[in-house]
């Protein structure tokens, strides 16, 4: 990976990374906001001055709304055009506890794209996760064991990649998967001691695993080409 705006990316995911290490909690939106804040600033670069970007950490520090088929839904990162607006892209940044919810984080993106695409609207998908994620008892957090990101739990992304999104509007128009690595602990045994080990541990890299059979609906670890056709795409809007 040596585009700079890959790095740059990265550096903003290991950002969000460490915001969540020192406040101890997934649960806080304060880890977002380096992550939309620079994916809304370079959109916005992107684009130009005649579109205007919303997200947390940039501009004013808030989401917008984009109107649905069923209901409107506050967008990570919203593009509108005089007033108007045009397209979103939701993030999801997976840290632990992955398996038990892959299913649910699944079935929860093809619903609210649906939402929107069906109201007229492109909307894009970025997916970051960690390929070796702790999974923490919820009642008493320890660190039960770790889960291994393969290729089996990116079975049903292979399968959305070949979609048509002119026909399924369940489809993101563009999905962004983006796979990173942390160090490599052992011997840590609860939550705090995870939270102690990566607090003083916060780097991360691209991971050296392989996933492979996605066609061009995903991009797999390829920010800038993502952000290329997400541009595209409204462009032509």
């Amino acid at each position: 990976m040596d585009n700079l705006k890959n790095k740059a990316f990265l550096r903003a995911i290991e950002h969000s990374f460490r915001i969540y290490l020192e406040i101890g909690s997934s649960r806080s939106t304060a880890k977002l906001k380096p992550l939309h804040g620079f994916i809304a600033q370079d959109l916005h670069e992107r684009l130009g001055a005649d579109y205007d970007v919303f997200s947390q950490g940039y501009g004013n520090d808030r989401e917008k709304k984009l109107p649905g088929h069923y209901q409107s839904k506050a967008v990570d990162v919203s593009v509108f055009r005089d007033g108007t607006p045009i397209a979103g892209i939701a993030v999801k940044f997976v840290m632990q506890n992955y398996k038990q919810n892959s299913v649910n984080y699944f079935e929860n993106m093809l619903g609210e794209t649906a939402n929107i695409r069906c109201a007229g609207h492109p909307y894009f998908q970025i997916l970051i996760i960690l390929d070796r994620l702790p999974y923490f008892d919820r009642n008493n957090g320890l660190l039960k064991r770790w889960e291994q990101l393969n290729q089996h739990n990116l079975d049903k992304y292979v399968a959305l990649s070949q979609d048509d999104p002119n026909r399924f509007m369940h489809t993101p128009d563009k999905t962004l998967i983006f796979v990173v690595r942390s160090h490599e602990a052992t011997g840590l045994s609860t939550k705090q001691d995870y939270f102690d080990f990566y607090r003083l541990h916060p780097e991360l890299e691209m991971t050296h695993n392989e996933y492979t059979g996605f066609e061009r609906g995903i991009i797999l670890n390829d920010y800038d080409l993502f952000m290329a056709k997400i541009c595209h795409t409204i462009f032509a809007y």
